[in-house]
């Protein structure tokens, strides 16, 4: 037996802003039949995650290639892997059994061919919605979570500033910050979004950056005493009038540079004698550096899920095709939480 599997692939480079003539929905068959002594696994794709990482893995050459291999290069006409939940059809590694849910890095498309030594694991989602393992309980939520508590070592009462503060990352930041004790305020796209992080998310305070002319007389008034920790999501300006704004031994996590991902000529450049004699620590990181912290992050999301502290933001659209404008979305400030294609729908309702 047979299926045909679409997928999205990039006709070139791209080394600008996405377009979606940049991209190209291809097909191909299947088969459901695995040849004897085979250890590939047949994943059913049922949620792809759309992250702004990987416009760099889409450029013809990107620092970011070279040192993690979650973010090696894509080259056109390849399948593009990401991180997603999809259900077992057929296997033939002893590890993974038909109807199995399984969470790792599927493609995107609506179904994967898992070669051993893939990144895949089986998935229990614990009661919870299946979305909910690729936004707060996936790699946005530990990244949230490591990036706050173990690069920032927050202390209660500290004031916290976050940039890109409604998506999948920046939100999640400030309400653990707001659990943890802090004092937080986000920075976002739109007079919608300010008021959803102040209304819907426990924010103290939030601004639209798009309607500000001085990002550091602004930050000024909202941090009059100054910021201790600054969760980085965008770089450039931002990055500049928040390290103008830091107290002594201020922290900054710097999470993302999506403002720089698509204009190679605008980088941020914070005045390095604030740097010095602030003793500002400034430290890039990324998700799988904190695997030890996992089953706590898993712990107390969990927790706080149950007791209803947490608000979920997704964006979800729907279908293989629509993938390309998804990614080209979010460097438009088009979506609010964890961005997300569904593939197929929820057939397994009776597994979960």
């Amino acid at each position: 037996m047979e299926v045909s599997n679409s997928y999205v692939v990039i006709k070139a480079h791209i080394d600008g802003s996405p377009k979606e003539s940049d991209f190209e929905l291809k097909s191909e068959s299947i088969s459901l039949l695995l040849d004897s002594g085979s250890n590939d696994v047949i994943v059913k794709n049922l949620f792809v995650s759309i992250d702004p990482y990987q416009l760099n893995r889409m450029k013809s050459q990107s620092s970011s290639q070279m040192y993690c291999t979650l973010a090696a290069a894509i080259n056109p006409g390849q399948a593009i892997d990401a991180y997603g939940v999809g259900k077992v059809l057929v296997s033939g590694n002893p590890e993974f059994q038909k109807d199995d849910l399984v969470v790792g890095f599927i493609t995107w498309g609506e179904y994967s061919v898992m070669k051993p030594g893939g990144m895949l694991r089986k998935l229990d989602p614990m009661g919870f919605p299946l979305s909910h393992h690729l936004g707060i309980l996936g790699l946005s939520g530990l990244t949230a979570y490591a990036g706050f508590f173990e690069v920032c070592k927050p202390k209660k009462g500290e004031k916290v500033f976050v940039s890109a503060a409604s998506g999948s990352v920046g939100n999640l930041v400030g309400q653990y910050a707001k659990l943890f004790g802090c004092y937080v305020v986000g920075s976002t796209g739109s007079k919608e979004k300010v008021q959803l992080l102040k209304e819907n998310l426990g924010f103290d305070d939030a601004f639209n950056y798009k309607e500000q002319t001085d990002l550091k007389a602004t930050l000024k008034k909202y941090f009059p005493d100054g910021i201790d920790i600054y969760f980085d999501n965008v770089g450039a300006e931002m990055q500049e009038a928040a390290i103008a704004n830091m107290n002594v031994f201020g922290r900054v996590a710097v999470c993302g540079v999506i403002s720089e991902y698509t204009d190679r000529g605008r980088k941020a450049a914070p005045d390095m004698i604030d740097i010095i004699y602030r003793r500002i620590k400034i430290q890039g990181f990324l998700a799988s550096d904190f695997l030890n912290v996992y089953s706590d992050f898993i712990s107390t999301t969990c927790d706080y899920l149950q007791a209803s502290k947490m608000h979920i933001l997704e964006d979800i659209s729907t279908g293989v095709e629509i993938i390309p404008s998804s990614l080209i979305g979010l460097f438009r400030g088009h979506n609010v939480g964890k961005k997300m294609v569904q593939l197929a729908d929820c057939l397994i309702d009776a597994h979960i």
